[in-house]
């Protein structure tokens, strides 16, 4: 099997190019290793930062089909606040997911084996794989590229307004083909009726809506259930995170893990653009999600501030408020500040009273903007990135921030 050389094309500098780039690896494997004359080839595979487009966080569980992840936890309210926090501050739209991108793809003849997924967990540094089936198969007619696998593995490896819809994932559960919407409209599908399905087996699939997968290229996915139905590739490829691993080192040792035959694609390094939209227009008065919580926080907070830092810091340090901590460090509260940075840039926000308080996202968001604020963050550019740093010192938490913060204004506007 030989894939062919993947190259980096351009990309708007805010295209979330982590969870785009690696589209043309993923088609490409899925081509190759299912038989199929189609597929991408010459397509952008290019890794957009040292640490791509929300991946799991330093302390996020594995998410695989061997450990799923646990990824909400619920923290009490400490006594004598009188305010919610957590899941109890009726904040809607947080995203409940922690979300992860891989940093290689990589593919082995005949597909990737349990003792292959064990080899790569091994690998210092690797917080998650995921091995995906796949096919190019016709739905309606067309031919499309396919994926398959567990809910609770893939969820958190897809774009954010994705990884958060109950409905996407209620349609997922109950063995429905999610599409791209470019797929819907060339495979005339629509939601809710059925079509034939040529794959290894003749059959039917109910078209369960459309979604951004993330993965140009890939123009739909089915659980892993359906997938078997279907008769897609098992295991045709497998995904890798290793957030602060050096991503040449990385693929070395992915190739050396699965062996002489095994296809690596190495998602190169670009210095992530700070370029990220400012809100002119923010919303009024308190908030009632989390997107416009970020929104009013930057605007009020740190006028300048892209309001899409805030987002992206809020999903990596707790997803949306899912994880309170205590972290390893013994970081508290959907922004996971330490106590001791808390006493000192904590502040009570949106016109509330009393004492403020690490876990309430109304008080912990309007304390990160005035903490980035202060180091520089609403000056744009290297300032941005120091504010960043400073927030979290190490260099490739700052492209994980922008990175993400890119996908949220790609999806967001």
């Amino acid at each position: 099997m030989r894939l062919p050389t993947i190259r980096r094309r351009s990309l708007p500098t805010v295209a979330g190019g982590g969870l785009v780039a690696v589209a043309a690896a993923i088609a490409v494997c899925v081509a190759a290793l299912s038989g199929a004359s189609g597929g991408a080839s010459d397509q952008s595979a290019g890794r957009t930062s040292a640490a791509s487009a929300g991946r799991a966080a330093r302390s996020a569980t594995p998410a695989d089909p061997a450990s799923p992840a646990s990824l909400a936890s619920t923290a009490s309210t400490p006594s004598g606040t009188g305010k919610p926090h957590g899941r109890a501050s009726g904040l809607k739209g947080g995203n409940p997911t922690r979300l992860v991108v891989p940093d290689v793809i990589a593919s082995v003849p005949g597909g990737v084996t349990r003792a292959d997924l064990a080899r790569l967990r091994k690998i210092d540094g690797v917080r998650a794989v995921l091995a995906i089936d796949g096919a190019r198969i016709t739905v309606n007619g067309k031919q499309l590229t396919v994926l398959a696998a567990p809910e609770a593995a893939f969820r958190p490896w897809t774009p954010p307004t994705t990884a958060s819809s109950a409905q996407v994932w209620s349609a997922f559960r109950a063995g429905q083909l999610i599409t791209t919407k470019k797929a819907a409209a060339g495979a005339k599908l629509v939601n809710g009726s059925d079509y034939p399905v040529s794959a290894a087996t003749s059959t039917r699939i109910t078209e369960g809506g459309t979604a951004l997968l993330g993965v140009a290229g890939v123009d739909g996915v089915v659980n892993a259930a359906e997938g078997s139905k279907l008769g897609l590739v098992r295991n045709v490829a497998v995904l890798v995170n290793a957030p602060a691993a050096d991503v040449t080192t990385l693929a070395g040792q992915v190739r050396a893990a699965l062996g002489a035959s095994a296809k690596v694609v190495r998602l190169v390094p670009v210095r992530v653009s700070t370029q990220l939209p400012v809100d002119s227009t923010p919303p009024t008065g308190r908030p009632t999600s989390y997107l416009q919580l970020f929104q009013e926080s930057a605007a009020q907070y740190c006028p300048g501030l892209s309001w899409t830092v805030l987002a992206a810091i809020g999903q990596i340090e707790s997803a949306d408020g899912q994880n309170m901590g205590p972290s390893t460090a013994g970081a508290l509260g959907p922004m996971q500040f330490l106590p001791s940075t808390w006493k000192i840039w904590g502040i009570t926000g949106f016109g509330d009273t009393g004492k403020p308080d690490i876990m309430n996202p109304f008080d912990a968001v309007p304390s990160a903007a005035r903490l980035l604020c202060a180091d520089g963050a609403a000056t744009g550019g290297d300032g941005l990135r120091r504010a960043i740093f400073g927030y979290n010192h190490a260099n490739w938490y700052v492209d994980e921030v922008l990175t993400l913060a890119a996908e949220y204004a790609r999806e967001f506007g």
